[in-house]
């Protein structure tokens, strides 16, 4: 795993909880910025992903 895996993991997770704590408390702010957090978190974990497919594929 790579830095980028582990960031855009955590990014994920606290996004998606923040997405979660807005619905609950019926902040739309919240949710939309968790939303969005859980997104780029997905994103970053995606390249760390492919970097990873990268350095594998050239063993």
């Amino acid at each position: 795993m790579n830095k980028d895996q582990i960031k855009g993991r955590l990014e994920e997770t606290k996004g998606k909880a923040k997405e979660v704590a807005g619905k609950i408390l019926d902040d739309k702010e919240m949710e939309i910025k968790g939303s969005i957090e859980k997104n780029l978190g997905k994103a970053q974990a995606g390249l760390g992903d492919a970097k990873e497919d990268i350095k594998n594929a050239i063993r």
